[in-house]
């Protein structure tokens, strides 16, 4: 089994680019065929490089991390966050997604991957994170509750895949100060730019 993330001291948590597709593609897939992962990932069609590539590129633009864990110049994870809705209210709510590669899981890659999201995150000036997890996906929803998300829903029977229903667990997250004051500006905080918390990719 491969060393602990948290002092693994080959371990680069950076911005994802282009270069990383091909590997975050192949884990990917790998979580689909497996069949345990996010609820929302019950796609029937597998992910191609191209739409990978665009939907980097319109976190970009609107300046949303997408990261990987680079490890040793292998990619053992990657974890970025989209708009939670559309509509101007929920603005300052994010929906995510993490995925290890199944080379590194139970090595602390996620303790390491999901903090900085979160990090990355709330220097955006973002205020809320939200996930969806696989019922039977016991060792994300550990990972979760472990970088301080709380689980605050369960939607019963909303997915099926490999002949059974799946329950969805919905988490939490506060981000920065959550609600407990009034949103600030929509771009960074200068003192998260001074921090050196550029995680959005180029």
């Amino acid at each position: 089994m491969p060393g602990r993330a948290e002092s693994d001291p080959d371990l680069v948590i950076r911005p994802s680019s282009d270069a990383d597709v091909p590997d975050m593609v192949d884990i990917y897939a790998h979580h689909i065929r497996r069949g345990v992962g996010d609820v929302g990932d019950f796609e029937a069609d597998p992910l191609h490089p191209d739409d990978l590539k665009k939907r980097r590129k319109a976190m970009r633009k609107k300046r949303l991390p997408h990261l990987v864990a680079d490890r040793d110049g292998v990619v053992a994870g990657y974890a970025y966050a989209v708009p939670f809705r559309k509509r101007p209210a929920y603005r300052y709510t994010l929906k995510h997604s993490i995925y290890v590669h199944h080379e590194h899981l139970h090595a602390g890659i996620g303790r390491r991957l999901l903090p900085a999201l979160i990090e990355a995150c709330a220097a955006g000036g973002y205020r809320q994170m939200i996930g969806y997890i696989d019922a039977q996906n016991e060792a994300s929803l550990r990972l979760h509750e472990a970088c301080g998300f709380v689980r605050v829903g369960l939607l019963p029977a909303v997915g099926y895949k490999y002949g059974r229903w799946s329950d969805s667990v919905m988490v939490q997250c506060a981000l920065g100060t959550g609600a407990t004051d009034q949103p600030g500006t929509w771009t960074r905080p200068v003192e998260a730019v001074a921090a050196g918390h550029d995680w959005i990719g180029k």
